[in-house]
């Protein structure tokens, strides 16, 4: 078990948490989130002693051990092999084995374990570290932002892995679906405090936001009681006969705390600006071909129109094309043959992960924006900053100062500034935090123009994607439906190319058969699951509307002095909050039934052979 206690950090006047305790128990897996400069990569480096805190201390059991995966790349082996079995303790050294599972499972192949690190890319020599510590079986597992660096195959396997860790972990994620199918803790780092529960983000979200609710009608009826009683004392004080009445009182001011009205957090709130297009397609793109080495196309005669208001996402493993064939649809590319038709009136925003490398370090965050096409003038520029939460002054900051998030935000104030009709993302969710990756997948929902994202969040694919292009097995293919038909209907083949799994035309007869009756039975026991909560969901809305009305009325009732007919209405609000509290279990109830049902179907259906 590790006891944190009354732990605080601040850096010159920024305080990131104050006084907070909490404790990780055996085997219990901990997602810690919270906005990106809240504190939670300063939190992990207080846990592996890379810094101390300004007050508190961390308890570990005796010989507890630590694994972290550190960015530093530096290698002393001479292949991938050796490299990862230092991993091992002294007494595994010859169970090589362990290591090329978990190196196989990380995106690596048996060509790769004869190979140089040196020779492979930042990202697969960031997953040779991850190897190493996942290799070294450490008690406590300290991950941040591990998806970052992996592809659609090896998230899903690091997904498998994490759940059947047997030590403890704290996980840091972007990805909520991700962190919600592992993790059985969520700490939220949230006002200079830490808040754990039990269960997934949404859990701690609605706790939070009860928290506040009460706190805030707390607040507002103790300021509206000591406004009565300062008034009791200016009216009575000069009349003796009162006089003990008005002590009294005057004491009861005096110990009374005066709370705070909660400071508005700053979230991302936006919309991608559409450009009207009253076309029918958008692109046409005929058989085209492309490869960085003339003896190797990794693009070969792709066909595909994009209607205008298509929402496509581009999936695979990395180093198949996906980013290539992104760039060649958005323009930053030109095709070794082939054609692409752009219509007239297309108008395009493109985020690519090497464009923030492209900002000028020497330009304020407002000039960036403004320069960045020719109809954005200083007002539109300032609104899309203000709108990725650089308002003010904080819009006058240099490039150069900036963290790789605040950097993605600024590639996105860019986009959001400039009219367009189809968006070209690539990866948009990575170096931002869960409350932005929420802000930019209701942008995208909300942008009545067409969408191609590359992208390997599942969220994202779940909630966005309407038609796939698919790099599987050397292949690139359109699958017409989105990614959860996918998974059903074709799902992720066993990509090592030098053993291809051929099944008999018998077993896949079987197979369509059993995939048939699995996906039937999940239709006709999650379908009234929605139902029902969809219906939970409304009434809620439909309650909540009734008391911010009654709300609203109690505040009018306060100010005109109507006492009697403010305490019928505080009994009404009582009654029906009472009545949302059982709504929001039985939702929690439900919920947590139809997550449960969803897994257990998924599992049956990866299962299948």
């Amino acid at each position: 078990m590790i006891a944190v206690d009354n732990l605080t950090k601040s850096f010159t006047d920024n305080i990131l948490f104050e006084k907070v305790s909490f404790k990780i128990n055996p085997k219990e897996k901990a997602g810690l989130v919270g906005r990106n400069g809240h504190g939670k990569t300063t939190l992990i480096k207080i846990l592996i002693g890379d810094e101390l805190p300004d007050e508190g201390n961390i308890n570990y059991p005796k010989n507890y051990k630590i694994g972290f995966v550190r960015q530093h790349l530096e290698f002393t082996k001479d292949t991938v092999i050796d490299e990862a079995v230092l991993g091992l303790s002294p007494e595994e050294k010859d169970e090589v084995w362990k290591a090329e599972k978990i190196l196989f499972g990380l995106g690596f192949t048996k060509e790769d374990m004869l190979k140089n690190p040196g020779i492979f890319s930042g990202g697969f020599q960031v997953r040779l570290n991850l190897a190493k510590v996942l290799i070294s079986e450490p008690d406590l597992l300290l991950l941040d932002e591990p998806t970052n660096y992996l592809d659609i195959s090896s998230i899903r396997w690091m997904e498998n892995f994490l759940r059947n860790w047997k030590g403890e972990l704290i996980l840091v994620t972007h990805d909520r679906a991700f962190m919600d199918r592992v993790v059985t803790h969520v700490l939220g780092i949230h006002r200079k405090r830490i808040i754990k529960v039990k269960g997934n983000t949404e859990k701690l979200y609605q706790q939070i936001a009860k928290e506040e609710e009460i706190y805030e009608k707390t607040r507002v009826n103790e300021e509206q009681k000591r406004k009565e009683i300062e008034i009791f004392i200016t009216r009575f004080r000069a009349k003796a006969r009162l006089a003990n009445m008005v002590q009294s009182r005057i004491k009861t001011l005096e110990k009374t705390e005066n709370k705070r009205k909660l400071e508005k957090i700053k979230d991302l709130d936006f919309d991608f600006n559409y450009k009207t297009y009253s076309g029918k397609f958008l692109i046409n793109v005929s058989d085209i071909s492309f490869g960085y080495n003339p003896d190797k196309k990794i693009i070969k005669n792709f066909s595909i129109s994009i209607g205008s208001k298509e929402k496509i996402c581009i999936i695979g493993k990395n180093g198949k094309g996906k980013t290539t064939l992104l760039r060649l649809l958005s323009g930053s590319l030109q095709p070794e043959s082939g054609e692409i038709n752009v219509n007239k009136g297309v108008a395009k925003g493109i985020y690519e992960q090497t464009n923030i490398d492209s900002l000028n370090n020497n330009l304020t965050i407002l000039d960036e924006v403004m320069y960045s096409a020719k109809e954005i003038d200083r007002q539109i520029a300032r609104d899309a900053c203000g709108a990725m939460m650089f308002s003010g002054n904080d819009a006058l900051k240099k490039i150069s100062i900036l963290s790789g998030g605040e950097k993605s935000r600024v590639m996105l104030a860019k986009i959001i500034a400039t009219p367009c009709n189809i968006l070209f993302l690539d990866e948009p969710t990575n170096h931002l935090d869960m409350q932005s990756c929420d802000a930019l997948l209701e942008a995208i929902h909300n942008f009545k123009g067409a969408v191609i994202m590359v992208t390997h969040n599942e969220l994202f694919l779940k909630s966005v994607a309407e038609r796939l292009i698919v790099f599987q097995n050397d292949e690139i293919n359109i699958f017409e439906g989105g990614y959860e038909d996918f998974l059903e209907k074709e799902g992720w083949c066993d990509e090592d190319e030098n053993r291809i799994v051929k099944q008999s035309e018998n077993s896949k007869k079987i197979n369509r058969k059993k995939r048939a009756e699995i996906i039937n039975e999940k239709s006709k026991i999650l379908k009234p699951l929605k139902e029902k909560i969809l219906e939970i969901e409304n009434e809620i809305e439909n309650l909540e509307e009734i008391t911010g009305n009654l709300n609203k009325e109690l505040i009018e009732l306060s100010e005109k002095g109507d006492y009697q007919k403010s305490i019928e209405i505080n009994k009404e609000l009582e009654k029906l909050n009472s009545e949302i509290e059982n709504l929001f279990e039985d939702l929690d109830k439900y919920s947590t039934e139809k997550e449960y049902q969803e897994k257990y179907f998924e599992n049956l259906l990866l299962n299948l052979n």
